[in-house]
This record gives C-alpha cells, structure tokens and sequence, in this order.
C-alpha cells in the first residue's frame, strides 16, 4: 500500500505495532490511515497510550496524556516514595479525565487509597475500564463525577493528603493545532480569557481539602504559571513552587499547606 504523504513512516508503523499487534488487515489500515489525514490524533485512532508503566485506553476521547504530564507523575512518584514509604495514604485525581496520573499511583503504591473525580460521566466509566485494562486493585478506589469538588459524594468526608490535577488552563483565545481542537475535549482545554479560571476555584478550594501539611500538584500553562503560583499563595498555600518539565519549561506547580 502506498503511504500518503501526509502520514509518516513512523505513525503507521506505530498503529500496525500497537492496535494490530504487527498484522493490520489492509481495510481496516486504509481506513484508519484515512483518520490520520484528517487530523485525528494517532493516540485515539489505535485506541490506547502508553503512561509510564500503564497502558491507558482512551474509547471515552479524553484528554490525550501528554509526555509533560508523564514527566511530572513521575516526579510525584519518586516524592510520594520518600514522603510515605509504606504508610498509607489517601490521593485525590482531579480532572482526572483517562485516570493516568492516579492510576499510576494506585500501581506503585499498594498502600495507597486513590480517589478519581471528573466533570464527563463517560470519563468516569473510562477509569472504571483502565482499571480492568492495568489488572489494579478496584477496592483502594473510589470514583465519581463531579464539577471540581462541587458534587462529591457524601461519603468523601476526609481530607486528602494530596491532590493531582491537570486541568484545563489554557486561555481561550489561543489557537491551537486543528488535530487538538477538532478531536480533544474542550473542556480538558479551555479555561476562560485568562485560562486560570478552573485553576482559580482549586486554589480557593484545596485548603478546605486537604490534611495539615497536605499537597497540591498542578500542571499549568507555562505563560501563566506565575500568575497561578501567586493565586494558590494566595489562597492558603504556605509556600508554592514552579517545578520544570522535562524540557526545561516551567509546568507545574507544587503547593504545600499548613
């Protein structure tokens, strides 16, 4: 088959590899290689993504998870190890979207209680499912759909040692790429004129949220990151600081509470 121009080597390598396991039936590549053309993210068109150790399924279109948002769960990681050990804890994925960030928790720590919130019924079925698909245990988690912290249920009365959130936060001004725009949820995006209006309601509501000497891990837009470090200092952090992602960029923010 010939390969069309505006397709790369690469990407059809990758969705013959990974949705067909090496035997791509020629029907079924031609249509799919037609959804390349047309812009639609290679993620979404083999179905799933690979999210450090997890393979995260994506049939509910969620927000794609970036390689930045990969660098920084990582660096959870590695500082969830050394603040905890075994101890247990109890971490809340806000906006949570796929689940990757909290699942990826759920796996490395078996001590850990993970609580998923979004804003799409069809997400929190998603989660239900990457649960199934990475074989985690169901019984350390609790989901459920809710605008923010606006909807939890009632049950989820104690607070939270840390909160991770990559919510949306870019200005809705900007012009993104029409693979992004026409495929990707908005809602995951976009974040009113400034893109901190979602980051703004974390801030006022994460200290009524979390344990004494608790924490908040969120992505931010890098031309705003300042604006948004000075909001949660604002709002209650004892201190907050932008953390880069693997690129050099400024990315995330970590607050800590009194």
């Amino acid at each position: 088959m010939e390969e069309p121009l505006k397709v790369s080597r690469e990407d059809i390598a990758a969705l013959i590899r990974d949705k067909y396991q090496g035997n791509a039936p020629d029907e079924a590549l031609a249509v799919d290689i037609t959804r390349l053309i047309d812009g639609e993210p290679l993620a979404y068109v083999i179905g799933w993504i690979p999210f450090l150790s997890l393979r995260i399924r994506l049939d509910s279109r969620p927000l794609i998870p970036r390689p930045e948002t990969e660098y920084w769960t990582n660096e959870l990681l590695t500082h969830l190890r050394e603040k905890f050990g075994t101890q247990p804890f109890r971490l809340l994925d806000l906006c949570a979207g796929s689940g990757a960030i909290g699942l990826a928790v759920l796996k490395e720590f078996p001590e850990a209680h993970v609580y998923f919130a979004d804003l799409m019924p069809e997400h929190v079925a998603q989660i239900e499912l990457n649960i199934q698909e990475n074989n985690l245990d169901a019984s350390r988690v609790e989901i459920c759909g809710s605008d923010l912290f606006n909807s939890f249920p009632s049950s989820w009365t104690e607070p939270f040692d840390v909160i991770a959130t990559n919510p949306p936060y870019i200005p809705e001004d900007r012009t993104l790429d029409k693979s992004v725009t026409n495929f990707e949820p908005l809602e995951a995006l976009f974040s009113g004129s400034s893109g901190l209006s979602v980051i703004t309601r974390i801030a006022q509501e994460a200290p009524m949220r979390l344990t004494p000497e608790g924490e908040l891990w969120i992505e931010c837009d890098i031309e705003n990151i300042g604006t948004a470090k000075t909001l949660l200092d604002a709002y209650g952090a004892q201190h907050s600081d932008i953390r880069t992602d693997q690129y050099g960029r400024p990315r995330f923010v970590v607050s800590y509470y009194p």
